[in-house]
């Protein structure tokens, strides 16, 4: 199993994560070894994954979690419902994919001057339209 993150690292992580879809849905009959290697490239491609197990119950769920841990390497996040979030950190020789800087969100672009209003015509006076009740 990878190294046990910290409570700071966890919370970071449950962070970046609650916007991820699952990119990996494990069926009826468990971890086989096709949902397995599925695994493995979703933590090789993204490093921190979720993972959908809609058809276990809550204790076949977190026998789970320790298997898919154990066998590819992860660590724990999360689980939440019937969603399990793992993370292991990428290999020194892949090259890391380009992530957004942190900070603020660019500025939203100010809609265009509008024209100055021409002046009215010369002209008489308008009259105010006056309503009966």
């Amino acid at each position: 199993m990878a190294k046990e993150l910290t409570p700071a690292q966890r919370q970071l992580l449950k962070g970046r994560a609650h916007r991820l879809n699952p990119v990996v849905l494990v069926g009826g009959d468990g971890l086989t070894p096709g949902v397995l290697a599925e695994i493995e490239r979703a933590l090789k491609a993204h490093e921190l994954i979720k993972i959908r197990a809609p058809g276990l119950e809550r204790d076949s769920r977190e026998l789970l979690m320790g298997a898919v841990c154990s066998a590819t390497g992860a660590a724990p996040v999360q689980h939440i419902g019937k969603v399990l979030v793992v993370y292991r950190e990428r290999p020194e020789e892949a090259p890391p994919l380009p992530r957004p800087a942190p900070g603020r969100r660019p500025a939203a672009r100010r809609p265009a001057a509008r024209a100055p209003r021409r002046p009215r015509p010369a002209g008489p006076p308008r009259r105010a339209k006056i309503r009966s009740r």
